[in-house]
């Protein structure tokens, strides 16, 4: 039997056969198939794309030429007490917290002692004073945490372990007068000592001689024979340390030498008064 063949309306368009999704076989078991349609170009892009939310703007890296690397520089100082200024107006630091060992002498006075102890525990440093004169020392250390306990006064030879470590440094000054016994806590690993000598006398030169670092206040003529002897300093420096101002100190080692005055500010003169030599 024939079909007549379906007629068009003149300006109809005729819609593409479609494929069914799905063609019935023998060993159908009933059950409609879920076709997945493909995702679209688009979506798939912003699933797969790296990084998160959309996109900034677009702009052009920074970069330099190879010559003009050398005018990017980063100035970086020393890390330590700042104990004054040199004779140039620079920041003098003395590196307290070292991961070695370190042994300071000073030849000075009780304030120039304090101003150290002072800075160095503002610093994060945890101070030990093991002194003769514990009146001269609690008022600074009730006073130098701000209610925390940063800094211990200790009696003469009853100075127990600290524990030093990176994250917790230790600097201990021994006040123990002109003649300081031999110490039972030593310099450690981040943990360095402070031996502070009222004046040069016939003991001095043992502390010295084991010292890598001494800062000299004001001595007398007699005194600059025995530091030029055991440090080497140069004459036209030992014409200097009799007539320095109380809080002017050399800092020296075997090789270098600076000139260090101490500016106190306004809370260390609350505490600690007015710069002086002899007490």
């Amino acid at each position: 039997m024939s079909y007549p063949t379906p007629t068009m309306n003149p300006g109809q368009r005729q819609e593409p056969t479609r494929t069914p999704a799905h063609v019935a076989s023998p060993t159908d078991t009933g059950l409609i198939p879920i076709i997945q349609q493909p995702e679209a170009r688009q979506q798939q892009r912003r699933i797969f794309s790296p990084g998160f939310g959309l996109r900034g703007p677009r702009r052009n890296r920074h970069v330099v030429t190879a010559e003009e690397i050398a005018a990017i520089s980063m100035p970086i100082g020393d890390d330590g007490v700042i104990i004054g200024i040199d004779t140039e107006s620079q920041p003098a630091v003395l590196g307290l917290a070292r991961p070695t060992p370190f042994d300071v002498v000073l030849v000075g006075g009780l304030w120039m002692a304090q101003v150290l102890a002072l800075r160095a525990a503002a610093t994060g440093a945890r101070v030990g004073v093991e002194t003769g004169r514990p009146q001269a020392w609690q008022q600074l250390a009730q006073a130098a945490g701000g209610g925390q306990p940063c800094m211990t006064v200790y009696p003469v030879g009853r100075v127990p372990a600290q524990g030093p470590s990176v994250s917790s440094p230790v600097v201990l000054i021994r006040d123990c007068g002109v003649r300081p016994p031999r110490g039972r806590v030593t310099s450690l690993p981040w943990q360095a000592v402070v031996t502070v000598l009222p004046f040069v006398s016939e003991h001095a030169p043992r502390w010295l001689a084991q010292a890598q670092l001494v800062g000299i206040q004001q001595i007398s003529p007699q005194e600059t024979e025995v530091v030029r002897e055991i440090l080497g300093i140069p004459a036209e420096h030992l014409q200097m340390l009799p007539t320095l101002s109380d809080n002017v100190a050399l800092w020296c080692t075997r090789k270098h030498r600076k000139y260090v005055m101490t500016d106190p500010t306004d809370a260390e003169t609350g505490l600690l008064g007015m710069a002086r030599r002899v007490d």
